[in-house]
């Protein structure tokens, strides 16, 4: 049997085995409630929680993103890393108990965008469109960035087109979404998350044995002393998404060093994050639930870096551009094991990328069906009607995400733009939402605006003029929206006593 067929036969195996999961699973859904199909009835438990926001969270950036930048940039790469595992663990320790108390002291509330609305007492719905809208333009580029990842497979396995294998992809996630909801997604994405951190460690620990152990890496790499430099210059230059990154010789100075650790940033507003924290059963699950999703992001982490490393010490030339370097997991996976294994361990890739577009697809959904149509448009809708529309919406965004995928682009570059979109936009409304009293509708509009518009201006206008001004969008844009909302806060009205006291509640229900 051709080795192409081996691992297709294992990859096939995988997406069938996760189809029947989810279908098992689907089972239990109370197909009649919008809570249940959004939020699993706030009914997961220590081990789902933190596995799903996990996997759902690192999505194919971990598997290819991330080695490929590690590989191609060099190991000054590894303060994202550091960045991203400081705003985890911030995240962690005082975001997930105070908003799981909060959004349910705020009427119940399923969505980041509904809380929003209902934390603010926001009757015009104004927070709740502007969120909606904003998660439904950021996710939808999200899910083309994972369809990416899964085409990347199957194009550098057996050469096929990636239209395809994107379309195949998209229909076995899909059919676990539409019927499962929420209880779904969560308990494959914490199925996934273990297929995920198993795929890393075996390619790592054979990535090594093969390199000759960690001496025979580090006298490998010695011919590439900028790669070594945590501090100093960048090992090559390059490109994503249109924006020149840190050029060849750049030095990795303060602030390249800040900006890429201003990628932790982003986790405090990440809705398909956050919304696990919404969805645990109990508050008091917090401690193990954070302990499990810190300890599995440490190796997996850790993991990934060392395979961007190892890899430029195994094929110091393979890879003429940042694009092509991001396929270096996969490149080993088919050196290091025989077809039939090398299918299954690639299948890390599989879990990583479905785990986050189920849970985007969620999001988006929520959005534009529980928040625009039902928090808008008919406040009256059913819940039959409500779902419906959530499953055509999905159908919508996978549609476009397709076409998102095959734009050419590299998976690094379209995570950048969604990430620090939803980061800026949210990350610091929520802090200030749970954290002060005296935040009002008018500071969280204007910061939430802000953090977009940001974004946008900094990434496609500023970025380009200077070295100087090359940050990663995110820290400028995070910034800005929180000195908005505490100067617009301060010069309003200060909230009612009805929105105080809810805050008091939360913050008694969280301790």
């Amino acid at each position: 049997m051709r080795t192409e067929t081996q691992m297709l036969i294992s990859l096939a195996f995988y997406m069938a085995v996760i189809l029947t999961i989810g279908v098992v699973y689907s089972s239990k859904l109370k197909k009649s409630s919008a809570e249940d199909f959004f939020l699993a009835k706030r009914q997961f438990g220590p081990w789902i929680t933190a596995l799903s926001a996990q996997a759902s969270d690192m999505s194919g950036w971990l598997l290819m993103g991330l080695p490929g930048a590690v590989f191609f940039f060099g190991i000054g790469q590894v303060w994202v890393a550091i960045g991203l595992f400081i705003g985890t663990v911030l995240n962690w320790m005082f975001v997930a108990k105070r908003l799981r108390a909060y959004t349910e002291v705020a009427s119940n509330s399923i969505t980041l965008p509904e809380f929003f609305s209902k934390r603010f007492h926001d009757n015009k719905r104004v927070l709740l469109a502007v969120s909606a809208f904003i998660n439904l333009l950021f996710f939808s580029i999200y899910v083309g960035s994972q369809l990416l990842a899964v085409g990347l497979i199957f194009s550098n396995i057996f050469g096929l087109p990636m239209l395809p294998m994107i379309i195949i992809a998209s229909i076995v996630i899909l059919s676990y979404t539409l019927i499962g909801g929420f209880l779904a997604v969560g308990t494959l994405d914490c199925i996934q998350g273990s297929v995920m951190v198993l795929a890393l460690s075996v390619v790592m620990i054979f990535g090594v044995a093969n390199a000759g152990g960690v001496s025979g890496i580090i006298e490998n790499l010695q011919n590439f002393p900028r790669f070594l430099d945590l501090f100093g210059e960048v090992a090559q230059e390059g490109v994503a998404n249109g924006v020149p990154l840190f050029g060849a010789g750049t030095k990795m100075g303060f602030i390249a060093i800040l900006s890429l650790m201003a990628w932790g940033l982003g986790y405090f507003g990440m809705p398909h994050v956050l919304v696990r924290f919404m969805a645990i059963n109990k508050v008091e699950d917090f401690k193990a639930s954070r302990a499990i999703g810190i300890t599995w992001l440490f190796i997996a982490m850790g993991a990934a870096l060392a395979i961007g490393i190892i890899g430029r010490a195994l094929y110091p030339g393979a890879f003429a551009t940042n694009g092509e370097a991001e396929t270096v997991f996969i490149h080993m996976a088919r050196t290091f094991f025989p077809p039939l294994l090398a299918g299954v361990v690639m299948s890390g890739i599989l879990a990583a990328s479905m785990s986050s577009v189920d849970s985007y697809l969620l999001i988006v959904s929520s959005a534009l069906a529980n928040d625009f149509y039902k928090g808008i448009i008919d406040k009256k809708a059913s819940e039959k009607k409500v779902m419906r529309l959530a499953r055509i919406t999905e159908v919508l965004v996978v549609i476009f995400g397709i076409i998102v995928a095959v734009s050419g682009d590299t998976i690094f570059g379209v995570v950048a733009y969604a990430w620090a979109g939803l980061g800026a936009s949210f990350g610091p409304l929520i802090l200030f939402s749970l954290f002060w009293k005296r935040t009002t509708f008018q500071g969280a509009l204007a910061g939430m605006l802000t953090g977009g518009f940001v974004v946008v201006v900094w990434r496609n206008f500023i970025r380009p003029l200077h070295d100087a001004v090359n940050v990663f969008e995110l820290l400028p844009a995070f910034i800005l929206s929180a000195v908005v909302i505490f100067l617009v806060s301060l010069a309003t009205k200060k909230p009612s006593q009805a929105i105080e006291k809810e805050f008091e509640a939360a913050k008694a229900a969280a301790r």
